[in-house]
């Protein structure tokens, strides 16, 4: 029986931890670039956009379909690096913990 109590206070602690981590990651912000740095995005690890940086010498009319592909591969950089941060963080978080192998938190 001692047993399931210790589970369940380390659920809880988890569960404690795992809040905190989320409100963490809305502050944790990432950088993703395209174009050789014409374009930048950044956005926290929660994948909220937060600006868009444009090199002035992207903005001809005659190039908008380039600068839109920029733009996405920019937003798609940011977004796979601010995933990588969070499961980062979670990995630490869980660190220790008897985890099946492939398990993703939050549920």
């Amino acid at each position: 029986m001692r047993d399931l109590m210790g589970i369940m206070k380390q659920a809880q602690a988890m569960q404690e931890k795992m809040s905190s981590l989320q409100g963490e990651l809305d502050h944790v912000e990432v950088t993703g670039a395209s174009g050789g740095g014409a374009v930048s995005v950044v956005m926290t690890a929660k994948g909220q956009l937060k600006g868009v940086t444009l090199d002035p010498s992207l903005l001809v009319p005659d190039e908008r379909e380039i600068l839109e592909d920029l733009i996405v591969a920019a937003v798609n950089d940011a977004r796979s690096k601010a995933e990588a941060t969070a499961q980062e963080k979670m990995a630490e978080l869980t660190k220790g913990l008897p985890l099946p192998p492939g398990m993703k938190l939050p549920f």
